[in-house]
């Protein structure tokens, strides 16, 4: 699974003209699933999310968690952060998981990160989605749970 987390001010997500999901402070996150993630990639990435310390406390170093601060989460689904670009113009999205599998992962992170407490709002899986934010720094981090050797 890749996650690109962006620390916000607000977000929002629209579909057909329609707010779907809005945040206050927090993360927009983008999800990447890959076809070879599990449920076991997804709690290790979720519990990551939650205990990053990338907000400012009062001495300006990031210091505090998104629990520390009440923050909020846009989870947005997003098949292209496994867009391959090496060979030709056209990407090649094949190490990206199939929809069943992705729509899956995807709804069980976004349950998980709202058991742990966090209000988590979302897109809806497989629109055409518009996401509006205001970057906070801007700050934003890169996990990936291959990298992570679970």
């Amino acid at each position: 699974m890749r996650a690109i987390i962006q620390r916000v001010k607000e977000a929002s997500v629209e579909v057909d003209k329609k707010i779907v999901g809005e945040i206050n402070e927090g993360y927009m996150i983008l999800l990447g699933i890959s076809h070879t993630d599990t449920e076991i990639e997804m709690i290790w990435l979720c519990d990551k999310i939650r205990n990053l310390r990338i907000f400012s406390d009062v001495e300006g170093k990031m210091n505090l968690s998104l629990e520390d601060i009440g923050g909020e989460i846009l989870l947005i689904s997003q098949f292209t952060l496994y867009a391959d670009c090496v060979k030709g113009r056209r990407p090649s999205f094949t190490e990206a998981a199939k929809g069943e599998k992705a729509n899956f992962l995807y709804l069980k992170a976004y349950e998980y990160l709202k058991k742990l407490g966090i209000k988590v709002e979302k897109g809806i899986f497989g629109a055409d989605m518009k996401v509006s934010l205001i970057n906070d720094g801007p700050v934003t981090i890169i996990l990936d749970t291959e990298k992570a050797n679970i």
